[in-house]
């Protein structure tokens, strides 16, 4: 089967600054897959060099086998982005926006508004059609954004922090969409800073930093290499326990008093052997909690800011920051269809 994304060795420069440093990354057909990284990780590039919008440096990217620079037309009909920045024509009704968008990609006028009307109906925006960009809310800017990236019925929707900024339930309402979207057989690719988003949506998780790839994991597997905390109230202090410090299954033990902490691999496996050890050393129980690693704990610790080669500090002016679009580092004629669309 045919990769939905495939690179090797994917590099991008901004004169001394590398925003990726060859990055090998694959993501299947109709898989779920979530890219999380800091800001400057690297991940609105990755995602502007699929869409041409920025000329990789070196490498290979391509979407479903095509290249995205000598077959950019084929794979550029493939995606469908919703970014992160609002960068949609405001002196237009929205259905004329997605009819213009639809246009851009060879769809006929009469299909064109049907599938505007459909996407609309989808996002739950249908009845403000006739209505500008700048008259809609921010959830339902967020709504058409979306919108504009399912008209041309994309099979591999890309979605740059789609819940930034948004209330809770709107948060809900896009993440049944995009989980029922990618049950139809959408390929979805993720950037979001919620890690809990990342952990209930995803089947699959990449983690950026620098522009280098940390790790590529389910979210289960990711927090398996995290250490649960198991915590023991006893009925007197609990002295010292040599033997439960020296059990395979402790990594830490720490008894303050009445307290007794210890991190251990897998917390509900481990408790058993735990009491018994503590019985055995002639201590009462009389509460135990289990706090389990969280994959926000797992992702700090694969993050931590490290000796770098190069500054990255200019990163963000250079056309990675997280609040910025990307550059137009395009050819004259590919560069003129982009503007028009209004994809940055």
């Amino acid at each position: 089967m045919q990769a939905a994304i495939e690179t090797r060795d994917l590099t991008k420069e901004y004169g001394d600054v590398r925003a990726l440093q060859g990055l090998s990354l694959t993501v299947e057909d109709g898989e779920f897959f979530g890219l999380l990284g800091p800001n400057g990780a690297g991940k609105t590039t990755f995602i502007n060099v699929l869409v041409g919008l920025v000329r990789k440096t070196g490498g290979e990217a391509t979407v479903f086998g095509h290249d995205v620079e000598t077959d950019y037309r084929q794979a550029r009909d493939a995606i469908g982005l919703a970014p992160q920045e609002f960068n949609v024509d405001r002196f237009f009704p929205i259905r004329e926006v997605l009819m213009h968008k639809a246009g851009y990609h060879g769809i006929s006028k009469d299909e064109a508004a049907r599938r505007a009307d459909e996407a609309l109906k989808r996002v739950g925006i249908y009845d403000k059609r006739d209505e500008r960009f700048d008259w809609l809310s921010g959830g339902m800017k967020r709504r058409l954004l979306l919108a504009r990236a399912l008209v041309t019925d994309p099979d591999l929707l890309i979605l740059d922090e789609p819940t930034a900024g948004v209330d809770v339930q709107l948060r809900r309402d896009l993440w049944d969409l995009v989980t029922e979207l990618n049950e139809d057989g959408t390929t979805v690719l993720l950037t979001t800073h919620y890690i809990e988003e990342a952990e209930r949506l995803c089947d699959r998780v990449a983690i950026l930093n620098e522009g280098r790839k940390v790790t590529v994991a389910t979210p289960d597997d990711l927090k398996r290499r995290g250490s649960d905390t198991i915590t023991v109230r006893t009925a007197d202090p609990a002295g010292s326990l040599p033997a439960i410090e020296r059990a395979a299954y402790a990594k830490k033990v720490r008894v303050d008093g009445d307290q007794v902490e210890v991190q251990v691999g897998d917390g509900g496996a481990t408790v058993p052997r735990l009491l018994e050890d503590l019985q055995a050393a002639g201590n009462e129980v009389v509460d135990l909690d289990v706090a389990r690693t969280s994959l926000e704990e797992i992702f700090v610790d694969l993050t931590k800011r490290e000796d770098r080669t190069v500054t990255r500090s200019s990163a963000s002016e250079a056309g990675d920051g997280e609040s910025d679009g990307g550059e137009s580092d395009t050819d004259d004629s590919r560069g003129e269809e982009v503007t028009r669309e209004g994809v940055r």
